[in-house]
């Protein structure tokens, strides 16, 4: 399945718009996988990064209050930071920290995600990127990927507090180490 999906991106022109297109097709799905694991491997096994993308942005616009209009970028990713909430069903009793444990791997699994598909100019067709390879072209980056230390550490404690106010404290290890790496 994933190779199948992986190649379906690929042979269009615009990988940026069949990823989409598939990601719409896949994340009602995504949403039934009651197990944390099984969603886990759903991910992680994805051989299209920039599918991978995709559904992981869709899954936190539907998470955020208030989605956003801007393009996958930092900034975005910034944005889900401090505006995801954890909507994804589980049919387990889960602890609230274990649900945002998840939520803050998947943020990381994006991120991840998108430093790949910029480096490896994904959202390019096929025969454009072979010629950017050669070239050892840089990465395109948008202006919402222009973020700042600042950015990141207002957000970061911003969602610090956010977590505080749910979690209470001490947080769990799992977390902290989380939201290190995400800085």
């Amino acid at each position: 399945l994933q190779r199948m999906l992986s190649f379906a991106v690929e042979v269009d022109k615009s990988p940026n718009c069949s990823s989409r297109k598939i990601a719409d097709v896949i994340f009602p799905f995504i949403l039934n996988i009651p197990v944390r694991s099984q969603r886990e491997a759903f991910l992680n096994t994805m051989e299209s990064q920039l599918l991978r993308c995709k559904l992981l942005e869709l899954l936190f616009q539907h998470s955020c209050d208030v989605p956003t209009t801007l393009p996958l970028s930092l900034a975005k990713i910034l944005y889900f930071l401090s505006h995801s909430s954890v909507l994804l069903p589980y049919q387990d009793e889960t602890a609230a920290w274990q649900r945002w444990d998840e939520m803050l791997q998947y943020l990381s699994l994006l991120l991840m995600s998108y430093q790949n598909v910029l480096r490896e100019h994904l959202r390019s067709s096929l025969n454009d990127r072979i010629d950017l390879i050669i070239q050892k072209a840089k990465p395109k980056l948008q202006d919402a990927d222009n973020i700042s230390h600042l950015d990141i550490q207002l957000t970061v404690e911003y969602s610090i507090s956010r977590l505080q106010e749910v979690l209470g404290q001490p947080f769990p290890p799992q977390i902290i180490v989380k939201l290190h790496l995400l800085r």
